[in-house]
């Protein structure tokens, strides 16, 4: 196992158990408890947990996975999910999206659609996110919109009031909602407050707003509140979804969709 894969895979398990020890995470991993010693002291470093007698804990309370490390979880998933939302765009519209793996594989799907190869613009694209940005900046046929802001390490997005302000200047078609958390009760959430409330007003410019979330986001939540679900339009999740909880969000007003 690589480096890199062993990172993303002890700091998965720590963001599901909140505490591992040396010699737990070296039987699961199935490497030396030296590697795991060695892997631990490094994260500590990066400071993407806390090292302790014997183990490591979770950065904080609202611990949040950097987005490099979350790329392959539920991959698949995602990618179909994407594929389903970016049929949902039509072309010429103007389509808004946060930061987020899930997102990520939105703009990827958007940008091989054939119909959506040739235009003026063919998309307009605005975003928060500077990896969505830097994917599609390629793309001649789309206009791009990248928002000011403070820049989160862990999501690649911008942040903050300035940020708010080009997002108060626009209107959108269609927002595209990367989420950590979408609860029919509680609505869409994310880890950080700023992040939320820069989602939040992007959503607030949209006609219409799809949130983009694998089953297991759903019935979860989080600390900052984005939006209620009621604010949402469609939903489009995979087939791992609990049907009693695609019933509360239908009963809630959304269109479910299930790929």
């Amino acid at each position: 196992m690589s480096r890199d894969a062993r990172w993303k895979a002890l700091l998965e398990l720590l963001v599901e158990r909140g505490r591992l020890d040396v010699e737990e995470a070296a039987s699961e991993l199935a490497v030396s408890a030296a590697t795991i010693r060695r892997d631990f002291d490094q994260l500590a470093e990066q400071q993407m947990l806390v090292r302790t007698r014997g183990g490591a804990v979770v950065h904080g309370v609202s611990y949040e996975l950097p987005l490099r490390y979350k790329t392959a979880r539920h991959a698949p998933q995602k990618q179909r999910i994407a594929a389903a939302v970016a049929e949902l765009v039509a072309p010429g519209e103007a389509v808004g999206l946060t930061g987020g793996t899930t997102t990520t594989e939105v703009a990827r799907a958007l940008a091989v659609r054939a119909d959506l190869a040739s235009g003026s613009p063919a998309l307009t694209v605005v975003t928060n996110a500077l990896n969505i940005a830097n994917e599609l900046a390629v793309r001649p046929q789309f206009k791009i919109v990248l928002t000011g802001g403070v820049a989160r390490a862990q999501s690649y997005e911008l942040v903050g009031p300035l940020a708010d302000g080009v997002l108060g200047q626009i209107t959108l078609d269609v927002a595209v909602l990367g989420v950590v958390a979408f609860d029919a009760g509680h609505g869409a959430a994310a880890h950080d407050e700023a992040e939320a409330a820069t989602n939040r007003l992007l959503c607030e410019r949209a006609a219409r707003v799809v949130v983009a979330a694998d089953s297991s986001k759903l019935g979860r939540r989080a600390f900052a509140r984005i939006c209620a679900a009621t604010a949402v339009d469609t939903l489009v999740t995979d087939a791992a979804a609990d049907p009693a909880e695609v019933r509360r969000f239908e009963e809630a007003g959304l269109r479910v969709v299930v790929v």
